[in-house]
């Protein structure tokens, strides 16, 4: 006995291609909901992708604080107060907040057009930053070539440099190994230990690629810049709120600094748990309403399925009636009808998947040479384009239940009368 009778589905074509072009029109608007379903979530998910790599360097746990001008006078001090951390504050911080587990500092100075770093002929204006070893392990630099910043150079104050990635396009011939070479940095000489640049467009103190870093007691000392420090970056100990960290971090800083404890201004931060937790409900809403969109075409599509076989199954009463007469039960009409309905939209919804992947495709192969960062990778999941494909066949079958409830309330006598 045959699993599959193929007499029923070479009818079900032949009803199918009986009139090419209602059918063909019928198909357009599944064709159109899939593809437009595929399309939709592809680029709603490359976006969701490409704002999230903008901080994916960053530690989720992590925070970061720079001094600001005073809101409010304070134990004789007056307010537009300018103010600098001290090394000091580090060492105060890491013995009375137990919910850090990284403290890094870093301090800058500008290029700001002065062509500050320079090799043999070539030169060009920089960010200049000095960091200490947990730095990297709070933003996580995407190193090229050797390496960064190691604790051994923070310790002796060692004249080494890592240089972004534009820096040494610009110093060193291309193919050139900078490992090793010197380069000056506001007229004293540093040694180049690596290459890094940054994974986004999120960036401290000016982009990674375009910034050379010093080890951070090296740069105090060489620029005569004190025991000043311009920013921390801190990270909590797991299971903490960066909250919690971020405002007992404050209220050490401001009483160690002589500055009001209801000052909110003094102090600015970046909290990357608060923006972690945006960009995930961002990219949820993003492809959320990508799918509600999409879905919502596909099933405009099958109502226009489900009204072209009512109009068919009108067009065939009288074969329905005579099927009735010669013994043929409800169910294997309302079969009948199902089978067609379903393998109708199961054919346009394919074709639709298949041209949407191939766009998603096309523009990924497009993207990946461009400066389109916030748009990756379009592409659907192989487990989505399956779950559509199921939501598909379960919508073809609905749009045929209307048909297929008519046909099999049509009887015999019926059908013979109103033909």
């Amino acid at each position: 006995m045959p699993f599959i009778d193929l007499d029923k589905y070479h009818e079900v074509w032949n009803t199918i291609t009986s009139n090419k072009s209602r059918s063909v029109f019928t198909a357009f608007g599944v064709f159109w909901g899939m593809f437009m379903l595929v399309v939709l979530v592809g680029a709603g998910t490359a976006l969701e992708r490409g704002i999230s790599s903008q901080i994916e360097s960053f530690s989720a746990n992590s925070c970061f604080m720079w001094t600001q001008r005073t809101s409010l006078p304070y134990k004789g001090f007056r307010k537009g107060r300018n103010w600098d951390m001290k090394n000091g504050d580090i060492q105060l911080i890491q013995s009375t907040v137990p919910e850090l587990q990284y403290i890094a500092p870093m301090i800058f100075r500008g290029g700001g057009g002065s062509n500050n770093v320079s090799r043999n002929d070539k030169s060009g204006s920089y960010q200049i930053k000095g960091v200490t070893t947990d730095y990297a392990l709070i933003d996580r630099p995407r190193q090229i070539l050797g390496r960064y910043i190691n604790q051994v150079d923070v310790a002796e104050k060692r004249k080494v440099c890592v240089i972004g990635e534009r820096v040494y396009e610009v110093l060193f011939p291309h193919g050139e190994d900078p490992i090793g070479k010197n380069i000056q940095v506001s007229g004293i000489y540093f040694q180049v230990v690596g290459v890094s640049g940054s994974y986004g467009n999120v960036n401290i103190g000016g982009k990674a690629e375009e910034s050379v870093v010093l080890p951070f007691s090296t740069m105090q000392q060489v620029f005569n810049m004190g025991n000043a420090l311009h920013f921390l970056a801190l990270t909590t100990q797991p299971g903490v709120k960066v909250t919690v960290l971020e405002d007992k971090v404050k209220a050490v800083l401001k009483a160690a600094n002589n500055i009001a404890p209801e000052d909110d201004s003094a102090i600015g931060g970046m909290n990357m748990e608060e923006m972690f937790t945006m960009f995930f409900y961002l990219g949820i809403g993003i492809v959320s309403l990508m799918w509600v969109v999409g879905m919502g075409t596909l099933f405009a599509g099958a109502v226009g399925v489900s009204n072209i076989m009512l109009v068919t199954v009108r067009e065939r009463t009288k074969e329905i009636g005579i099927r009735r007469a010669i013994g043929a039960t409800p169910t294997a009409i309302v079969g009948q009808i199902l089978i067609e309905s379903v393998v109708l939209t199961l054919i346009a919804g394919v074709a639709g998947l298949m041209s949407g992947v191939g766009v998603l495709s096309l523009a990924g192969e497009f993207l990946e040479g461009t400066a389109a960062e916030l748009i990756q990778n379009p592409q659907i999941d192989f487990g989505v384009a399956i779950g559509a494909l199921v939501v598909l066949m379960i919508i073809g079958a609905l749009a045929g239940l209307i048909p297929a409830n008519r046909a099999m309330r049509i009887k015999a006598i019926e059908a013979i009368r109103e033909e």
